[in-house]
């Protein structure tokens, strides 16, 4: 429980939540929302839309959500659910990856819990017509700038990363990666020809200082509530994007006294990540820097499929998933680890509802599952129980229940 609690901050954003009015029946503050014990109490009703996806997305938000239903009933919280296609199970269905009523909906709801898209059967189909294509949509539909992608090693899963284990032991970085602007959004964009006649294909890196300094004052606001250390990743020995970044990033830090601040170019950051791991708390970065490092941080950990994630924005729904892709391959085959996707649902009641005591008995259950020593593929080592996504997920709901019998008889 400790190591899990490690690793997200305690407490939201205020920045990133100054102008959210709530769509649910359930009339919360942003200030109560500061503090968990300060949550008022009684039934509390939000919309959630689901978001399944492709490949193993079903099988992984199917089990989550039965654990978030069952989380929530213990704290007076009920949730109202619609489901809604995205990336490759949209194309099929209506020819675009990301419909318009799936947007709609998504905005209007109080979070948004998504599961994963893709696959081998879309790779062939033209840039505007791939799943990715409406996961850059929905983030850029939905302001969802910020992306939190936590990466601790859990002492019940030391012996599945690959580094030794006097290297990933203790290990717990926060990558807060800027979503919505850089070279995936960056203008001009396409394909031309060069003076020699040749084919070319173009993107452009680009950042404007209030970009920057919305994603640097959170990335300063959660490193002040981790262990007060930022270290900002960039190129700007290289890149004039970069040198924007950094001048910034500096210039914000004197509001942040008591926020030690380190600068790295994004090639040593990613040796340094795999060397010392231990020396990084909380990292900051643009959008592509941001994209490979954060998934390399999440091999320390032994795997991809233990690890949540939560992108906000300054008005609306947030949208938590978690960071694996679809995983075609074991699709159907009830292989997939949901524990990433329940731990992104313990993050959507943190930073999305502010239901931090539901969140908790989420993280409790995850932590007791593994102790009990079930372990799906991705994670099992000799001595533990093989289970697949299904027997995954009622364990978890076991231990959920657990808490509420252990409550009662208190």
């Amino acid at each position: 429980m400790v190591a899990l609690q490690a690793i997200l901050p305690l407490r939201p954003f205020k920045a990133l939540t100054l102008h959210y009015t709530p769509r649910s029946t359930h009339p919360r503050s942003w200030a109560s929302f500061r503090c968990s014990a300060a949550a008022p109490g009684g039934s509390r009703s939000y919309s959630i839309t689901l978001l399944p996806g492709d490949g193993i997305g079903p099988e992984v938000v199917s089990v989550a959500k039965d654990v978030l239903v069952l989380a929530g009933s213990y704290e007076g919280i009920k949730f109202r659910f619609r489901e809604m296609p995205v990336g490759g199970a949209a194309l099929d269905g209506v020819g675009v990856p990301l419909p318009e009523e799936t947007l709609e909906v998504a905005k209007v709801s109080d979070a948004v819990l998504l599961g994963a898209i893709g696959g081998y059967k879309w790779d062939g189909n033209e840039k505007h017509l791939k799943p990715e294509t409406g996961l850059l949509q929905l983030r850029a539909g939905l302001g969802v700038f910020a992306n939190l992608r936590p990466a601790a090693v859990l002492p019940q899963l030391i012996d599945s990363s690959t580094l030794k284990k006097e290297v990933a032991e203790g290990v717990d970085i926060m990558v807060v990666r800027e979503l919505t602007g850089g070279i995936y959004f960056g203008n001009p964009r396409g394909f031309g020809h060069n003076e020699k006649g040749e084919d070319i294909g173009f993107n452009t890196e680009v950042y404007s200082v209030s970009e920057v300094d919305r994603i640097a004052r959170v990335a300063f606001e959660v490193a002040r509530k981790r262990q007060g250390k930022l270290c900002s990743v960039d190129k700007a020995n290289v890149l004039e994007a970069s040198m924007l970044w950094r001048r910034r990033v500096t210039a914000l830090a004197t509001e942040f006294p008591d926020v030690q601040l380190s600068h790295m170019y994004v090639d040593n950051a990613a040796m340094q990540l795999v060397r010392d791991p231990k020396q990084f708390d909380t990292i900051v970065t643009n959008n592509i820097f941001g994209d490979i490092l954060s998934d390399e941080a999440s091999m320390l950990t032994g795997s991809i499929g233990m690890l949540p994630s939560a992108s906000v924005s300054e008005s609306g729904p947030g949208l938590f998933e978690p960071i694996h892709g679809s995983a075609p391959d074991i699709a159907g085959q009830d292989k997939a680890n949901p524990l990433a996707t329940v731990l992104s649902a313990a993050m959507l009641l943190r930073y999305g509802l502010g239901e931090e005591n539901a969140a908790k008995i989420i993280e409790k259950a995850v932590i007791e599952t593994l102790d009990r020593g079930f372990r799906t593929g991705d994670i099992f080592s000799t001595g533990m129980v093989l289970v697949g996504c299904r027997k995954m997920g009622e364990e978890v709901l076991k231990s959920v229940e657990s808490q509420k019998q252990v409550t009662s008889a208190v």
